[in-house]
């Protein structure tokens, strides 16, 4: 019975713990910054990067479960998500910075769209349109490469 009381503060002392070592870290640079899509400063639409991974689904984030990293603001579903997502953001950031792996590799920089995604390997990448998302199903590895090629130099163009 002890447990479950604890449970919710152990919770709380890691969020806690890791938003101490997010303030303590260095300010992003502006090149930092421009390295995530975002819209008025929210990454992926304000949907939960965790979400992908965990659920399967894209699922929307909520204001109250939100963390700052390199320059945007991350939104998530619940505070376990989040917690997970501060724990190693690097696993749960959407590849080339969320903007759509399919243009990225045919060296062009457009956003992706939050709701058409696909995780290979691992790793998420999101997709301009579901028409990308095709196209980039059928040769995945081939089209990482050559996105890889062009991220992030494209992004000093």
């Amino acid at each position: 019975m002890r447990h479950l009381i604890l449970r919710p503060l152990v919770l709380r002392l890691c969020l806690l713990l890791a938003g101490l070592v997010s303030w303590l870290e260095p300010k992003p640079a502006m090149a930092d910054m421009m390295l995530f899509s975002s819209r008025e400063g929210i990454a992926i639409g304000g949907f939960d990067t965790v979400a992908y991974f965990e659920s399967g689904n894209a699922v929307a984030g909520e204001l109250r479960y939100s963390v700052t990293w390199k320059g945007v603001t991350w939104r998530f579903a619940s505070a376990s998500n989040q917690l997970r997502f501060e724990m190693n953001p690097r696993a749960y950031a959407p590849r080339f910075g969320g903007y759509c792996a399919y243009a990225m590799s045919k060296g062009r920089l457009s956003s992706g769209d939050p709701q058409v995604w696909m995780i290979v390997d691992g790793e998420l990448f999101l997709l301009h349109s579901a028409a990308a998302r095709d196209l980039w199903r059928a040769r995945a590895g081939q089209m990482i490469a050559e996105a890889r090629d062009h991220w992030p130099r494209l992004l000093r163009q």
